[in-house]
């Protein structure tokens, strides 16, 4: 606990970046992912980037491959997980005013949240395969 709290205070002081995109990866821990299911989704995200250019560039919210990993992985249970994983940062983020109006963004935008979440997932994975 006391590690994301910590966590949670760097997004709240901008030293890790964008604090939506952030947030949204954080309350995804909460989503249960099946390691093949996200493998597979993972590896055809990424060849879809790399057939848009570069595939090393910028990752945004509305880029094919996030998109496609987000529709790959989405369904009704795991959006109420990741839910689920807002709601239960509300209590933690209650003096951290940057971070409070993520999670409430988020809650209200359930559609961004999943995309930010596919997002955290894919720079995961570049990150991890460079």
């Amino acid at each position: 606990m006391s590690e994301l709290l910590s966590l949670l205070s760097s997004i709240e002081q901008g030293s890790l970046g964008d604090p939506l995109a952030l947030v949204a990866y954080l309350a995804g821990q909460q989503v249960e992912l099946p390691d093949g299911e996200l493998s597979a989704a993972v590896r055809r995200a990424l060849l879809l980037r790399a057939t848009g250019g570069d595939p090393r560039r910028e990752l945004d919210v509305d880029d094919a491959g996030v998109r496609a990993l987000a529709v790959d992985l989405h369904s009704e249970p795991r959006s109420g997980a990741l839910a689920a994983g807002l709601d239960g940062l509300v209590p933690l983020v209650r003096e951290l005013p940057i971070v409070r109006e993520a999670v409430l963004y988020l809650a209200a935008d359930p559609d961004l949240a999943w995309r930010l979440f596919a997002l955290g997932l894919l720079a995961e994975a570049l990150a991890e395969s460079s």
